[in-house]
C-alpha cells in the first residue's frame, strides 16, 4: 500500500516545473541529462543547438521586464502544500450546488486548482486592484506563502501583520503591482480551456503595463480587444485635470480556437420589423436597394409594375444585385414600392433572414451595461446599507459572459470582491435558461463593517441575497437589458436554478509534516502514529484527497455505511475513501463489492484509507490482497 506523506507529490498542487520539463523533453528527448545529484536536468546547450538561430542572446532586444520578474515567475511554478477546507455552515445548498466560493490568497488557491480544473474554465473575469495608491497589494512571501497568508489575515499569532497598500511614493510602485499580477495570470492561463477567454478590468494607471504583461503571458497574437466601458454619466467638478469617465477591459483568448458569440438582439432593433405581408416569411422592414460600391453591370433601370415609372440608383451607387435577380425579387414581392404601390423601389428585409445577434463592439455604453451609480443601486437593493463602496456593474460582466460563454460553461473570478460575477452568472442563467457554474476566490481582507468583518464575508452574503432575489422575482427586469421585459423562462426553470455555493477556506495541509529530529526521536515518534492533524475532520481530509487526485470539488459524494464504518464514494465510484479508525476486513470486503455495484467508468477504482485506521497490521496487509482480487490495484493511505 502506497503511503501519502506531507512531502509526497500527491499532497502538493501540480508541479509546473516538472510538467514543463516533461513537455519539453517530449519534443526534444536529447536535452535530458543527469545532474550531480542524480536528478533529471535540462541541457540548455543541447537545446540551444537544436533551436539554432531562433535563440536570442543579445542584451539589446525588445523586452518587458522589471525588478523581481524572475522571482515572480519562480513563485508561479512553486507547488503549494496547502489545502482547501470545506465550510458547509457558511455555504448555501451544499449538497446540490456546483458553484464554489473559495476564501484565501488567490495565488495559493490558483495553485491548488491546477490539477482539478486544468483547462476546464471557459472564461475568466477579474477586476484586480487598479494600483491607485490605496489598493491592497499582496506582499508575497517566497519562502512559505501559506504561513504568510495565515499571518497577514490574522489567523496565526496575536493580531497578524497589517495588509499593505502600495502608495505612489513607493520606489517600486509599478513593480509591486506587476509582481503580484504576473504569477496569478500565469497560473490562471493554465486553467483556461484552449477555446477560453479572459476579461480584465483596469483603469489608466496600469493599462499599459497590463497590456504588455498579457502580451507575454497569453501571446500578442491572442489580444482581442481593449473594450472601453463608459462607466460614468456625470463628471466630477472637482477634478483638476481631465475627468476620467471610463474603464478599460482587456480581452485575450487562450488560443485561436476561441469563437466569440453574438450579443442578443434588442427589443428596439426588432421593433423596426413591423410589417407583415402574410406571405409566411414573417415581419420585415423597408431597406435600401442600392450600395456604394459601383458595378457597371448593376446599373440598370427598375420599372414600377403599377405605374411603369423607371428608377435608376442614386448617383455614385448601384443596385444591390443583378437585373435578373432583381426581376425575380419583384416577382416574389421582395421589392416594396410603397404602401400604395406607386413609390420608389425598396427591399423587404425579413427579420428571419438577418443575423440573429449583434457583433460585439469595443465601446460599451452605460445605457447598455450600467454605470457606477447603478452598480451601487444594485447593491443597495440587496443591502439597506451597502457594505461595499465600488462594486462592478452586473451588466458589464453579463455582457462579457454573453460574448465568451455558452449556457453550460464554467466561469472563474479570482478577485471576486463583493461577488458581482456570481450575481451576474445567476441572473443570466435565470434570464436565458443557462446552467453556467462559477468559482469565486476572494482574500478575507478586513473591513470596518462589524456585520461583515472581511470582504469575503460581504461576497458570500451578497450571493446568498442575490440568489434569493432572483428566485423571488423571476419576472423582474432582465439583468442584461435596461428596459423591463417579461421573464423569458418557464417558472420551473427558476425552481431548479442553482443559486447555491460551496464555501472552502485556504489552510495548511491536513497531513502532519515529518520533522522529527534524531535528538527527540523517542519522544516524537508516538505523535506520528496518525499522520493526520488532530484538529482536522474527515471532511477536511476528504476534500484534500479530491484536490490531490485532480477531482472536481463539486462532484457528488455518496456516503455508505459498511460494517459500521463511513465510506465515501466520489464520482460514481471513481474514488472510494474511508477515514474511520479500527477498520476490519468486513469493511474492506464491502468496498470490494461496491465496485461491482457502482461499476465505475473504465472499471477503475482508487481506494484511500487512513494509514492508522486499520484494526491491526494483519488487516492492513490482507486489505490490499482482497482489493487486488476485486481488480482494485490503486490502494493508498494518508
Amino acid at each position: 500500500m502506497h503511503k501519502l506523506t506531507a512531502h509526497d507529490a500527491e499532497t502538493q498542487s501540480l508541479d509546473l516545473v516538472a510538467d514543463n520539463i516533461a513537455k519539453l523533453t517530449a519534443l526534444f528527448p536529447e536535452i535530458l541529462t543527469e545532474g550531480a545529484d542524480g536528478g533529471k536536468r535540462v541541457d540548455f546547450e543541447a537545446l540551444r543547438e537544436l533551436l539554432g538561430t531562433a535563440v536570442e542572446d543579445k542584451e539589446e532586444r525588445y523586452n518587458f521586464t522589471w525588478h523581481g520578474k524572475a522571482q515572480a515567475r519562480r513563485l508561479a511554478q512553486t507547488p503549494s502544500t496547502g489545502t482547501l477546507r470545506p465550510c458547509p455552515a457558511e455555504s448555501k445548498h451544499w449538497d446540490s450546488t456546483q458553484n464554489l466560493f473559495i476564501e484565501g490568497d488567490n495565488l495559493e488557491v490558483l495553485k491548488l486548482l491546477q490539477k482539478s480544473y486544468h483547462q476546464r474554465v471557459k472564461m475568466i473575469y477579474i477586476d484586480p486592484p487598479y494600483n491607485t495608491g490605496k489598493d491592497f497589494i499582496y506582499p508575497d512571501n517566497y519562502r512559505d506563502n501559506i504561513a504568510n497568508y495565515l499571518e497577514l489575515t490574522g489567523q496565526t499569532g496575536e493580531d497578524g501583520r497589517k495588509l499593505a497598500a502600495n502608495p505612489e511614493t513607493s520606489g517600486r510602485y509599478h513593480t509591486h503591482w506587476l509582481n503580484m499580477m504576473y504569477p496569478r495570470l500565469k497560473l490562471a492561463r493554465n486553467l483556461l480551456r484552449d477555446d477560453g477567454v479572459i476579461f480584465i478590468s483596469i483603469d489608466d494607471t496600469e493599462v499599459a503595463n497590463l497590456r504588455k504583461l498579457c502580451d507575454e503571458i497569453f501571446g500578442e497574437e491572442n489580444f482581442l480587444s481593449n473594450v472601453i466601458w463608459h462607466k460614468k454619466y456625470a463628471a466630477s467638478n472637482d477634478v483638476k485635470g481631465i475627468a476620467p469617465m471610463h474603464d478599460h477591459i482587456l480581452v485575450y483568448q487562450k488560443s485561436g480556437s476561441f469563437e466569440r458569440n453574438l450579443l442578443p438582439r434588442t427589443e428596439k432593433q426588432d421593433s423596426l420589423y413591423k410589417y407583415d405581408s402574410n406571405d409566411g416569411k414573417g415581419l420585415w422592414r423597408p431597406d435600401n436597394l442600392s450600395v456604394k460600391t459601383v458595378s457597371e453591370s448593376y446599373l440598370y433601370p427598375i420599372i414600377n409594375p403599377k405605374t411603369g415609372k423607371t428608377y435608376m440608383p442614386p448617383a455614385g451607387r448601384c443596385w444591390l444585385t443583378s437585373s435578373e435577380n432583381m426581376q425575380n425579387w419583384i416577382n416574389e414581392s421582395r421589392v416594396f414600392f410603397g404602401q400604395s404601390g406607386d413609390g420608389a423601389p425598396q427591399l423587404k428585409r425579413y427579420l428571419s433572414e438577418v443575423q440573429q445577434g449583434i457583433v460585439p463592439q469595443s465601446y460599451w455604453s452605460y445605457d447598455e451595461v450600467g454605470h457606477t451609480d447603478s452598480s451601487r443601486k444594485e447593491l443597495k437593493a440587496l443591502f439597506n446599507d451597502p457594505p461595499f463602496d465600488n462594486p462592478k456593474s452586473t451588466g458589464v460582466i453579463i455582457r462579457s459572459i454573453q460574448i465568451g460563454c455558452v449556457k453550460d460553461d464554467l466561469i472563474l473570478d479570482f478577485f471576486s470582491g463583493s461577488g458581482t460575477t456570481a450575481h451576474a452568472v445567476m441572473a443570466l442563467n435565470a434570464e436565458d435558461g443557462g446552467n453556467r457554474k462559477f468559482i469565486m476566490v476572494q482574500l478575507p481582507e478586513p473591513t470596518d463593517k462589524p456585520d461583515y468583518p472581511t470582504i469575503a464575508d460581504i461576497g458570500k452574503e451578497r450571493i446568498r441575497r442575490a440568489g434569493d432575489a432572483i428566485i423571488a422575482k423571476p419576472a423582474s427586469q432582465p439583468a442584461s437589458q435596461p428596459a423591463s421585459q417579461p421573464a423569458s423562462q418557464p417558472a420551473s426553470h427558476y425552481t431548479s436554478l442553482d443559486i447555491g455555493f460551496k464555501v472552502f477556506k485556504l489552510d495548511s495541509t491536513n497531513i502532519k509534516p515529518w520533522d522529527v529530529g534524531f535528538d527527540d526521536l523517542e519522544t516524537s515518534l508516538p505523535l506520528f502514529t496518525d499522520s493526520l492533524k488532530d484538529d482536522r475532520s474527515n471532511d477536511d481530509v476528504l476534500y484534500e484527497i479530491l484536490l490531490k487526485y485532480g477531482l472536481d470539488l463539486s462532484l457528488p459524494i455518496t456516503t455508505h455505511t459498511l460494517a459500521s464504518k463511513t465510506v465515501y464514494s466520489i464520482g460514481m465510484g471513481a474514488l472510494i475513501v474511508c477515514l474511520d479508525k479500527a477498520i476490519t476486513l468486513d469493511t474492506v470486503e464491502g468496498i470490494a463489492k461496491l465496485k461491482d455495484e457502482l461499476q465505475p467508468e473504465d472499471s477503475l477504482m482508487r481506494v484511500v484509507f487512513r494509514d492508522s485506521g486499520f484494526a491491526d497490521d494483519v488487516v492492513k496487509v490482507n486489505a490490499v490482497q482482497i482489493l487486488k482480487q476485486a481488480g482494485i490495484e490503486d490502494v493508498r493511505s494518508v
